[in-house]
């Protein structure tokens, strides 16, 4: 993770959820020239979260409350991202 849209995704979706793990992933280079590049390199993200505070929801909800803490980051400033969000294993 680098870049400063990777780092304030991070710390939004850390203060949302306390995470146990949590890996954001730029996939903007794979990208490249295709719609949504804006030719920032960070354009396209993986989010892999797990927290225990999805233990109550779906996968939908789950995929709607990260995106949802994320603000206008996804849509305005990010083309697209993939949500990978789990609860711990016990």
């Amino acid at each position: 993770m680098n870049g400063s849209i990777a780092q304030e995704m991070s710390q939004l979706l850390t203060e949302a959820f306390s995470p146990s793990k949590l890996d954001i992933i730029n996939d903007s280079a794979q990208h490249s020239g295709h719609a949504g590049d804006d030719g920032s390199g960070e354009s396209h993200f993986t989010i892999m979260i797990e927290a225990s505070a999805f233990a109550e929801m779906n996968r939908l909800a789950r995929q709607r409350a990260v995106i949802a803490a994320l603000g206008d980051i996804v849509g305005e400033r990010v083309h697209a991202v993939a949500i990978k969000a789990s609860v711990p294993e016990s």
